[in-house]
């Protein structure tokens, strides 16, 4: 029998999002992501100063995004994961005003989702581990 194949990761980041949470850990301190439902920039990945947004049994812990050499979590609402569990994120960054209370606001930018279906294999490996 071969290697146990390895969990795929369910999210990534870019990198210019990437840079960016770099640019604003340094002005904010550690930082988190919530990606919640809704419409409008409620549907966009929120990005937070780690404990201003509490996460708890409502929320499911997506992964951590390995920036430079700090990482920041992306949770995403429970009900909301229902719908994108089959779904690879990739949070990425576009010009535009976001929402006010993310932190990347006042940059003129805003943080997006781009997602993609996991391949058979990737969900089967998933969908085995949970």
């Amino acid at each position: 029998m071969g290697e146990p194949a390895s969990t795929p990761a369910r999210v990534a980041v870019t990198g210019p999002a990437a840079a960016l949470l770099a640019r604003l850990r340094a002005r904010h301190g550690e930082l988190m992501f919530h990606q919640s439902g809704g419409c409008c920039d409620g549907s966009s990945p929120m990005c937070y100063p780690q404990g201003d947004f509490l996460t708890g049994d409502a929320d499911v812990h997506l992964g951590d995004l390995a920036v430079e050499d700090f990482t920041v979590p992306v949770w995403m609402g429970r009900a909301q994961f229902e719908y994108w569990k089959h779904t690879h994120l990739t949070i990425d960054v576009v010009p535009g005003r976001g929402a006010g209370f993310s932190v990347e606001a006042p940059e003129g930018v805003r943080f997006l989702i781009r997602s993609r279906l996991f391949t058979d294999d990737e969900w089967e490996v998933l969908a085995a581990r949970e």
